[in-house]
């Protein structure tokens, strides 16, 4: 009885994915007496957040679409160093005196995370099939205790507030565990129960996001009213951002991969977790650059609703392929 109770909320929760998580962003900075209150619980979010990605990953599927390595490998190499190298250009053309230290370190925590864990439920929400970005994201997760500290050491330099190796370590060690977790629930609960309660994970997926956002908001309201110019230059920024990785990888990847797929990578290459690298180095990041990963959420919550309707079209009227 408290089973049903508790599932069937958040079915529906789940089955309203794409207005919940749009929702929530806005909740949570109108909450901003609770926003310091769940801000230390950010790890604890994006700690669940991996174990749901590994929980519910097809392995099946992963295995399958091993057999296409070259595609596989080309998807990552465009994820992991595509916006590396644009945001690092920028910031090292423009300099780090210009640019500053704490939104250097914003921008290269941005280049050096790995896509955010949703992208392949929203994928699913928009109606595209996710299972290749399900390989490459996890592809792009197992590698990034290796590139993650390179590429913030590249960019920001000294504005990096911990060591790389420490950083490394911390990183496997989120993924390592909640790996690990996924894999012995996958075996108590068992794949076929977890596949009928889908539409309660994806709830139970949007309450972590909404604890999230509640967190990531601490200090923005403040922030608004005292600076309101950084507040709309960082936004300004994420969101050129998030629009700029889906077009550039329709206009490289769609004859490799198809307009579908090179939609649903190119909006992995936009949206990243930035949160795992907060979450990696305790939260201990400057105002500037917490200001900066806040704002990096909006485009996390909104896209997907602002995406539905481009979906729709995409999916009733496939874009060719470049030729």
């Amino acid at each position: 009885m408290l089973q049903t109770i508790l599932l069937k909320p958040l079915a529906l929760l789940g089955r309203q994915g794409t207005k919940a998580l749009a929702a929530s962003i806005f909740i949570g900075l109108a909450l901003p007496q609770f926003a310091s209150l769940a801000r230390p619980l950010i790890g604890t979010c994006v700690f669940f957040f991996l174990v749901f990605t590994f929980l519910r990953a097809d392995f099946g599927a992963i295995r399958a679409l091993l057999r296409q390595p070259g595609r596989i490998l080309l998807a990552w190499f465009w994820i992991v160093a595509s916006l590396p190298i644009a945001l690092g250009g920028i910031v090292l053309a423009l300099g780090h005196d210009l640019v500053g230290p704490e939104l250097a370190l914003g921008l290269a925590l941005m280049a050096a995370a790995p896509p955010i864990l949703s992208a392949p439920a929203v994928a699913t929400l928009l109606g595209f099939d996710a299972s290749f970005l399900v390989t490459v994201l996890v592809a792009s997760m197992v590698t990034t205790p290796l590139t993650a500290p390179l590429v913030a050491e590249v960019i920001a330099g000294a504005a990096v507030p911990i060591e790389t190796s420490v950083l490394a370590l911390r990183l496997a060690l989120l993924l390592g565990g909640a790996a690990v977790l996924a894999l012995v629930l996958r075996r108590l609960v068992g794949l076929a129960r977890i596949a009928r309660r889908r539409a309660a994970l994806d709830g139970l997926n949007v309450v972590f996001f909404f604890i999230f956002a509640v967190g990531a908001m601490d200090g923005v309201a403040e922030a608004m009213i005292a600076n309101p110019l950084a507040v709309a230059t960082d936004a300004l920024i994420v969101f050129v951002v998030a629009f700029a990785g889906i077009a550039a990888s329709l206009f490289v990847l769609a004859a490799r991969f198809g307009a579908r797929e090179a939609f649903v990578i190119g909006y992995a290459t936009g949206h990243r977790n930035m949160g795992l690298l907060v979450a990696a180095m305790a939260g201990a990041v400057p105002d500037g650059t917490w200001l900066y990963f806040a704002m990096a959420q909006f485009p996390i919550y909104l896209m997907p609703l602002v995406l539905e309707p481009l979906a729709r079209r995409m999916l009733r009227t496939p874009l060719p392929a470049r030729r």
